[in-house]
C-alpha cells in the first residue's frame, strides 16, 4: 500500500458508520467493524498519522422507525465529522449503506457553514424521494436529501437548506437508475457522467471534468465512493453489485488525483458488505484507497 503527499491533510480520522437498515441487504451494517478487524486495516493503522475514532450505530428508539433511526445515526455522524474537521483532522467515513452520506456531508457543511461540492462515484444515482422510490430503501435517497429534497427528518442536519451545491456536484459512473431520479438531478442541473460517457470519452478525461466542477465550489468539496461503482468481479464485497463497473486502477486513480486538489474536505467509502467479500479483496481495496490520501509519515 503506497501513500502520497497530500497538501492540506495533516492527520486522518477514520469514522465508522455502521448502518444496514437503509438497504434491502442489511449486511453492510457489519462493514465498518469487519474492516476495522481486517488485516488490511491492521497494515494501515501502523501509519503514524491515522487513527480510528468512533464507530457509530443506528440508535434504538427514535420511534423505532427506519427513517428515525437513520436520522439519529446521521445526526451523530454529522457531529463527529464536524468535530474532526474543527480539530484540524481529515475525516474518512467508512460505511455502511449509502444513507450515511446524509450525515457525513451535513457534518462537512456545518464545519464550513455553507454547502460544499461533492463528487459522487457510484453505480446508482441515489436520488429518489419517498414519492418516487420503487423500494422505499433510504440508501437510494441520500443525494436527493443532501440537495434538500426528501423526508424532512433527513434534511437540514448540518445547515439550513441544501448541504451540497447542485452546481458543484457530479455523479460519476452510474449505470443503473430510474427515470424519476434522473429527472430530479437534471432539473437541479447536477452533472451526470454515466458509464456510457466514460466508455466514449475515457475515464481520465471524465474525471478531469468532474474534478474541475466540484473543485470550484467556494467552500471546498468532498468525495463519496460507493464500492459498487467498481466491477463486482474486482470488488465483490458490496451491498448492491452491478456488472460492468469501473476497474480498480481507475478508482485508485480518482482518489489519487483528488487527493492533490486544494479544498478537499473529506472522503467517504460506503456499502462494504463483508459477507460477499472474497479473501479480503474488497477490504484491501478500501485500504489502498485510504492510502492515496495519507500524508507522509
Amino acid at each position: 500500500m503506497k501513500t502520497r503527499q497530500t497538501p492540506g491533510i495533516s492527520r486522518v480520522r477514520i469514522i465508522g458508520a455502521a448502518s444496514g437498515i437503509g438497504a434491502q441487504d442489511h449486511a453492510c451494517e457489519d462493514g465498518p467493524v469487519a474492516f476495522h478487524h481486517s488485516q488490511a486495516w491492521h497494515e494501515l493503522e501502523h501509519h503514524p498519522l491515522i487513527d480510528w475514532g468512533k464507530t457509530l450505530f443506528a440508535p434504538e428508539g427514535e420511534g423505532s422507525s427506519i427513517v428515525g433511526r437513520i436520522a439519529g445515526l446521521c445526526r451523530n455522524l454529522a457531529d463527529e465529522v464536524a468535530l474532526a474537521m474543527r480539530a484540524g483532522e481529515f475525516p474518512v467515513v467508512i460505511g455502511g449503506d449509502h444513507s450515511v452520506a446524509i450525515g457525513t456531508w451535513s457534518g462537512v457543511a456545518r464545519a464550513v457553514s455553507e454547502p460544499v461540492g461533492l463528487l459522487w462515484i457510484d453505480a446508482h444515482l441515489d436520488s429518489h424521494t419517498p414519492e418516487t422510490s420503487y423500494s422505499g430503501a433510504i440508501h437510494g435517497m441520500p443525494l436527493a436529501c443532501l440537495l434538500g429534497r426528501g423526508d424532512k427528518r433527513l434534511l437540514n442536519l448540518g445547515i439550513d437548506g441544501p448541504q451540497v451545491s447542485a452546481a458543484h456536484t457530479v455523479v460519476l459512473g452510474p449505470r443503473s437508475y430510474e427515470p424519476e431520479e434522473l429527472a430530479l438531478l437534471q432539473r437541479m442541473q447536477v452533472r451526470i457522467i454515466d458509464s456510457e460517457e466514460i466508455l466514449r470519452r475515457g475515464f481520465a478525461e471524465c474525471l478531469a471534468e468532474a474534478i474541475a466542477i466540484v473543485g470550484s465550489a467556494p467552500a471546498g468539496f468532498g468525495v463519496t465512493l460507493d464500492l459498487d461503482a467498481i466491477d463486482p468481479q474486482l470488488a465483490p464485497g458490496v451491498g448492491s453489485p452491478e456488472p460492468d463497473g469501473l476497474v480498480v486502477k481507475d478508482a485508485v486513480l480518482a482518489i489519487r488525483r483528488i487527493a492533490g486538489q486544494p479544498g478537499l474536505k473529506a472522503l467517504e467509502i460506503v456499502e462494504y458488505n463483508p459477507d460477499r467479500d472474497r479473501q479480503g479483496t474488497t477490504a484491501g481495496l478500501i485500504s489502498d484507497l485510504i492510502g492515496q490520501i495519507l500524508p507522509p509519515g
